[in-house]
């Protein structure tokens, strides 16, 4: 526990402070304000790095709003957060934006009615041609072009105005974030860690160019990575082609690609498929464009798919790479980066008649070129017959409409194991990082097989070059050559002193700006790194890398890592990466992995999907304590559907914390200073109270200690309602009496509402720190997390089962006066009970907050004869009392 957390414990008021009326109206804004005041979760800079509990938030992405989903899994992180700071620790909880890269740019062309275009010049006087504001998108066709430099000042502009949004819903939701810890992925910290990362990398050999096939997204005209990928569903027909032998025979393929006919390098089939083996080795001519090509073997073609045997076409998909790289077969590209068949007929194809279908295919889209070629291969009689449809899984870069090309082009990768490479410890990267993966603890820990599943699933590197603007320039230039020529294997790499930089504005050492792009000058990058290239270095930008050695040395590496499910491949993976690959170690010790948000078709929600639900008005609706009780209910790894009437039973907690407290903190008298000094509980009901308040507290530890939230709110509000519904009505009377026994009772509960505000703050904040202000001063936050031995001492070995039979006792007591429609005033003549002869010794410990409580003039006896619950054998209840007129 560390110095400064113990100057701000709180201490007992000398008089109670409890509102005439308690309610929920207005707290949101109230303890917010004086919790940023107060500086109530500022992180405390001298605690050492065994005192510090240090969480890599997830920085959400800025473009547009919050949805339920953020609020579900921050909620989770934030429960987690406020019960380390209540176990002693200085908890490190940052809070980053992430506003570059792709989402960003879109959002500016949307709202602004804008595009970029770098060739164009940066007018200083430019006033976007549209407002946003009024929910509008502008179609990509209507957008006006502008410069680079005038379209990143405006995703600058939009970022700052989404930022300050954001941070007000998560101030409104009351998370305990230290807002003096925050960064922006585009901010200049950001920047020099990631172009600082990349240039180490680059040092070391783990970062590369390559000249390769890629995915692209032909709309958004960049790279696409691997772990951007989304399979869905695409329509398409499969064409029969005929390909014809040495000998005149006909082999027969199907294609869903047509177009990519020009682009064709082999035939391959299966080796053990008998209906092929004696074609291995020979060659056969492809269909209208005569050009000869191998037909070879490779176990990744499917016998029962189709024909069984395929044209490899460079290239179609990832198998058509896979087989390019493997049987080291040449390079045909057809299709340019613009989606369209390149305009320059191919030197392979030298068929006059093949070259004349080429021309009428070149400069088509991929639509257009096949619909020309399909009605060549037709009248020709190459193919057989209609394309029958069907629907196939295609490759979608995640936030794209149409379907990935793959394109050959100039590409900055950084290792990941998806190709070999060994390491200075003899063994592969990707064996490596499956071990890395094994030091980290998951909750719940299934999701560690998602974690090696994606690792060795992978094909290649990781591609981090994107052709967008709006980003962390990739930092180096290139020598030009004395002919003009960009010599991109000449890099020049500037110095860690220089950063953060962007090649295509700064200049390298040794060089003037009138250089660039001349011969035997200097060229400089135009591409910017992927957005995970930055956030996959979160944990180095938030702790200070490069830039707060001493806070680095507090935080990290760091605890926590919360996150969602469907980003464990690209967040928390490419993190495991850098991390491994610049310090040898994993990046934090855990990893809070939380479930979907499902609709109500139990559908996961999402922006594409159109399906999301905004928060801030369930905030305002219900209140944030209920928003969170309801968010919390959840565990880790777990969907949860969206459900309102999940909140409204939190909201109705919140109240009842704020209700039964006033309650207990009135019983000793308007005023009077709460007292907690055990030794005044003698009572057994009362010691029964706190022994099984202590069980609470061991088992809601125990839930947090192992990741499951929860399972500590279960207990507590399990216990809280018990102590609402049966023992503060079983001794209310008591507490308020002359009996010597009410002091007994008044402690009980003062120690009982002081446990429980503890126990439920981390999932209802705003409530219990509205009661701790009653009696306390200081924050419940900053309070100390309850202790079980404590409460077992004050319970003095009391049996907890006891609050249970005194509980089904009263309700049976009070069922039966409402079953006669009498008040509960009215009083028993008598009343007989029958009672489990296990019970019976607990049963007459109670008896006389019994007679209190449900108002028994006469005897209260008891009969064993149950050996279930309390039940009434026999009774009579006092005439009721009369009704008093009202007041004409």
């Amino acid at each position: 526990m560390t110095d400064s957390t113990n100057k701000k414990r709180s201490e007992l008021l000398a008089h109670t402070e409890v509102p005439d009326r308690a309610n929920l109206d207005g707290i949101e804004k109230r303890w917010t304000s004086r919790w940023d005041d107060e500086q109530t979760y500022a992180f405390d800079r001298t605690a050492t790095r065994e005192e510090v509990y240090s969480i890599d938030t997830p920085p959400p992405t800025v473009s547009g709003s919050l949805h339920i989903g953020h609020v579900f899994s921050y909620t989770h992180t934030d429960a987690m957060a406020r019960y380390q700071r209540m176990r002693g620790k200085s908890v490190f909880y940052p809070m980053g934006w992430d506003d570059n890269g792709l989402p960003t740019e879109r959002r500016v062309q949307n709202y602004y009615g804008v595009r970029c275009d770098p060739s164009l010049p940066y007018d200083p006087e430019f006033v976007p041609p549209h407002d946003g504001g009024d929910g509008k998108s502008i179609k990509f066709a209507d957008q006006k072009p502008i410069s680079r430099r005038n379209f990143i000042e405006l995703c600058w502009t939009l970022t700052e105005t989404d930022e300050g949004q954001f941070e007000e819903l998560w101030r409104q939701l009351g998370l305990s974030v230290d807002w003096n810890q925050h960064y922006q992925t585009i901010g200049a910290k950001a920047q020099k860690v990631a172009q600082a990362g990349f240039l180490k990398n680059l040092e070391r050999g783990e970062a590369y160019q390559d000249q390769a096939p890629g995915l692209w997204d032909v709309t958004f005209q960049t790279a696409v990575a691997q772990a951007e990928l989304e399979a869905r569903e695409y329509p398409g027909s499969y064409h029969a082609l005929a390909f014809h032998t040495e000998g005149g025979d006909d082999v027969m393929i199907e294609t869903t690609r047509p177009e990519l006919l020009p682009a064709c390098v082999a035939l391959i089939a299966h080796p053990d498929d008998e209906r092929y083996q004696h074609l291995f080795g020979t060659y056969v001519t492809s269909p209208i464009f005569n050009v000869k090509l191998p037909v070879v073997a490779h176990t990744a073609a499917e016998m029962d798919k189709g024909a069984g045997i395929a044209m490899c076409c460079t290239f179609g998909d990832l198998t058509d790479v896979q087989w390019w790289r493997e049987l080291q077969l040449p390079t045909r590209s057809v299709l340019g980066k613009d989606g369209r068949i390149l305009r320059d007929t191919p030197d392979w194809i030298t068929d006059p008649a093949g070259r004349t279908m080429y021309e009428q295919m070149a400069g088509k889209t991929a639509f257009s070129a096949r619909k020309a070629l399909v009605e060549a291969l037709q009248e020709s009689g190459e193919m057989h017959g209609q394309a029958t449809p069907t629907q196939r899984m295609t490759n979608f870069f995640e936030k794209g409409d149409k379907p990935l090309e793959i394109v050959t082009s100039r590409q900055w990768y950084i290792r990941n194991g998806g190709r070999p490479y060994e390491e200075a410890n003899g063994k592969d990267l990707r064996d490596n990082l499956i071990a890395a993966g094994n030091e980290l603890s998951f909750h719940p820990d299934f999701m560690h097989v998602r974690y090696d599943n994606w690792v060795n699933g992978l094909n290649t590197d990781w591609l981090v070059s994107r052709q967008r603007f709006f980003g962390v320039p990739i930092p180096v230039w290139y020598r030009v050559s004395d002919t003009g020529e960009v010599r991109y294997d000449s890099v020049i790499a500037p110095e860690f002193e220089q950063l953060p930089i962007d090649p295509s504005s700064d200049v390298p050492s040794g060089f003037t700006e009138d250089q660039r792009d001349q011969p035997g000058g200097f060229s400089g990058e135009i591409d910017i790194m992927d957005t995970w290239a930055t956030s996959s270095l979160s944990p180095q930008i938030v702790s200070g890398w490069l830039n707060d050695d001493d806070l680095f040395q507090r935080v990290y590496p760091m605890d926590l890592r919360p996150q969602g499910q469907d980003i464990i491949r690209t967040w928390l993976f490419s993190s495991m990466v850098r991390a491994h690959l610049e310090f040898g170690q994993i990046p934090w010790k855990r990893a809070a992995i939380s479930g979907w948000i499902l609709d109500p078709d139990h559908k996961k929600m999402s922006k594409s999907k159109g399906n999301v639900v905004t928060p801030m008005h369930l905030l305002e609706k219900h209140g944030s304590d209920a928003v969170r009780y309801w968010a919390t209910s959840a565990r880790l790894g777990v969907d949860a559907a969206f459900d309102e009437q999940q909140m409204k039973i939190g909201r109705r907690l919140a109240m009842k914390v704020l209700n039964a407290s006033k309650f207990a903190l009135s019983m000793a008298g308007e005023g009077a200073a709460v007292d907690l000094d055990p030794a005044s509980v003698t009572e057994p009901v009362d010691h029964a109270l706190l022994t099984g308040l202590a069980d609470v507290v061991d088992g809601a530890t125990k839930a947090f200690d192992a990741y499951d939230h929860t399972r500590a709110l279960e207990l507590t509000e399990t216990y809280f309602w018990t102590f609402c519904d049966d023992y503060l009505e079983l001794v209310k009377d008591r507490a308020y009496s002359a009996d010597p026994a009410a002091k007994s009772a008044q402690v009980t509960l003062n120690i009982a509402v002081d446990t429980f505000l503890r126990l439920l703050a981390p999932f209802i904040p705003f409530a219990t720190e509205d009661v701790w202000s009653w009696y306390r001063t200081g924050s419940v936050h900053l309070a100390a997390w309850p202790q079980a031995a404590p409460l077992r001492a004050a319970g003095a070995g009391a049996d907890p089962e006891l609050i249970r039979v005194a509980g089904e006792a009263l309700t049976v007591l009070r069922k039966a006066k409402s079953e006669n429609k009498v008040s509960q005033r009215t009083s028993y003549a008598w009343v007989n009970l029958a009672v489990a002869t296990a019970d019976r010794g607990l049963f007459d410990l109670v008896h006389a907050d019994l007679v209190k409580a449900a108002h028994v003039r006469g005897d209260l006896s008891v009969s064993d004869e149950s050996d279930g619950a309390v039940s009434i054998a026999s009774y009579e209840l006092d005439p009721p009392e009369p009704k008093k007129p009202r007041n004409k």
